[in-house]
């Protein structure tokens, strides 16, 4: 038989497939609730940023409803809340934003040691427009984007341009914008408009120290953003052991033990909170 290429699946989407195979069989009834976010980090042994991302899939499947405040809950299947192909490959959005804090921190540094006034004054402008647009929308991420945009093109390497710029746009990806619904308003536009400042004014000061810090907390924070609770921890879930962890999910689950708190376990992360 001839070989077939072996396609490792993202850490979330196997946490998404595992869940999705319990509501299937039954084990979540259309209407319950799931477990909180930390109770499924803490069965499956996987960071809690990973299991959001899986419940925003699910989310976007038609699958699962997140109700803020609440829960999780299952739903009826629908029609997804936005087209997915069956075959797509899409970034999680903090895999995303872990992505753009390494590289943007290290663009914004260097950018600090080779701007021009024309650079700054391209920055400037992309942050001016920021200033004067209502978000959230369409237009702020236009300006949003020329503003990380700008920075790259400071340094003079069209690739870096490029790269940049792609990884902005996978803001449009379908579990990028479900997760962006939830946790982006006015308020935290004129936050994330601080902290474009702050990195602006270390680039125009030329201080590579100060401009890769401040890049760094920007990109820190809208992590911390997406990542605020979507219901009370204090929700009642279901008996722990029912989800087996993604790495090893042909062993089956064993039966809860109520007098003993599972142990937190993060998997491939830092232990500060995304």
């Amino acid at each position: 038989m001839p070989l077939e290429a072996v396609e490792a699946r993202r850490l979330y989407r196997q946490v998404a497939d595992q869940l999705r195979s319990l509501i299937d069989s039954g084990e979540y009834a259309v209407g319950s609730r799931l477990p909180t976010e930390r109770e499924l980090a803490e069965q499956l042994k996987v960071s809690r940023p990973t299991v959001r991302e899986a419940l925003i899939a699910l989310e976007v499947e038609g699958r699962v409803r997140i109700r803020v405040g609440s829960g999780i809950y299952v739903i009826e299947p629908a029609a997804p809340a936005m087209a997915v192909p069956a075959a797509a490959v899409i970034e999680g959005p903090f895999e995303l934003l872990r992505a753009r804090e390494f590289l943007e921190s290290a663009i914004a540094e260097q950018a600090a040691r080779v701007a021009t006034k024309d650079d700054v004054a391209r920055i400037d402008a992309a942050l001016d427009a920021m200033e004067n647009v209502a978000h959230p929308g369409e237009a702020s991420m236009v300006h949003d984007r020329a503003f990380h945009v700008a920075i790259a093109g400071s340094l003079g390497n069209a690739v870096l341009v490029r790269v940049v710029g792609e990884l902005f746009d996978q803001r449009l990806n379908p579990y990028f914008a479900q997760l962006a619904h939830y946790f982006e308003s006015p308020g935290t536009w004129r936050t994330a408009l601080d902290e474009h400042r702050a990195v602006r004014d270390a680039i125009a000061a030329h201080d590579p120290d100060a401009a890769r810090d401040a890049m760094r907390a920007h990109l820190v924070c809208s992590q911390e953003r997406f990542a605020q609770n979507f219901g009370a921890e204090s929700a009642a879930g279901s008996p722990a052991g029912r989800v087996r962890t993604a790495e090893n999910q042909a062993k089956p689950a064993k039966p809860a033990k109520p007098e003993r708190a599972p142990k937190t376990q993060t998997k491939g992360g830092s232990a500060r909170r995304r």
